[in-house]
């Protein structure tokens, strides 16, 4: 068997997202101060942190949910703060988002919920966004019945997996997910973590994860960025990550779960089966 080559990413190139001196603030809390983060094209990079880091809050602050205390966003070049608002919903549309339960519209079935990104944003009639919306439902995973479904008739693993399908719904060009393979079982999430690898490679996806699962970690992502003291500690590839000097990351990578999931990752890639 052949083996699949790592994912090459070019840090000389410009990102597609640069977050400069970012600040966070709830009141008195501070949350993020100053961060630097750099996005690149066709990478899957991982952010992971403590409880309480800002994983979540950095996340909503991209893509325009959360609106910064202070610092940059640039994302394709350009300051989202500097854009109109015609041009910030143009630019926010490039984007797909898989939030941390799903966010499905409990009153739709799978199909509308799919839908109706395409027909408000893009105009098309109701026909042609279903046509659509079974296409990404296959894309994913999930078989033609499960389109006429009630997310409270899904699985966990199925309400990811539609929550996804609703995020690639108008072809972005980066795809956020947050937590994506919480709560599903270890099988449930391996197959989900190489879906995202799959679809990455296949649709020129890049893809911004938070996680705090290590075997995702080890699997699916090209570089790993740790948030730790309001900013991020150090992002780079998860051998390099894994041998930082600092407590946190020490107890996370170097504990029993973190050489669990290097060793599995190891066997794998002996076997021939690793997916970077």
């Amino acid at each position: 068997m052949t083996k699949p080559q790592p994912h090459k990413t070019n840090p000389q190139s410009s990102p597609v997202i640069a977050v400069r001196g970012l600040d966070n603030r709830f009141g008195s809390h501070i949350v993020h101060k100053h961060l630097d983060l750099d996005l690149f094209r066709g990478e899957i990079l991982g952010v992971v942190g403590g409880s309480g880091t800002g994983k979540s809050v950095l996340l909503r602050s991209i893509v325009g949910l959360l609106k910064p205390s202070a610092g940059q966003i640039r994302v394709f070049g350009k300051d989202l703060d500097e854009l109109s608002a015609a041009e910030r919903s143009e630019t926010e549309q490039r984007f797909g988002v898989l939030f941390q339960r799903g966010a499905l519209f409990t009153s739709l079935n799978l199909l509308q919920n799919i839908s109706l990104p395409l027909i408000e944003h893009c105009g098309l009639s109701r026909s042609d966004a279903e046509d659509i919306a079974c296409m990404k439902l296959s894309l994913t995973g999930l078989p033609p019945d499960s389109a006429l479904k009630y997310p409270s008739e899904l699985s966990g693993g199925m309400v990811k997996r539609a929550a996804l399908a609703r995020a690639l719904a108008m072809d972005p060009e980066v795809l956020f997910l947050d937590e994506p393979t919480a709560g599903l079982d270890p099988i449930g999430a391996a197959a989900f973590d190489k879906l995202i690898v799959t679809l990455r490679d296949a649709l020129g996806l890049t893809v911004f994860l938070v996680t705090h699962d290590l075997d995702t970690l080890y699997t699916s992502c090209d570089r790993v960025a740790v948030l730790s003291q309001q900013k991020v500690l150090v992002a780079d590839r998860i051998e390099t990550v894994a041998t930082t000097d600092d407590d946190w990351i020490q107890d996370y990578f170097q504990g029993p779960r973190g050489r669990a999931a290097s060793y599995a990752f190891r066997a794998q890639k002996r076997a021939g089966y690793g997916s970077k």
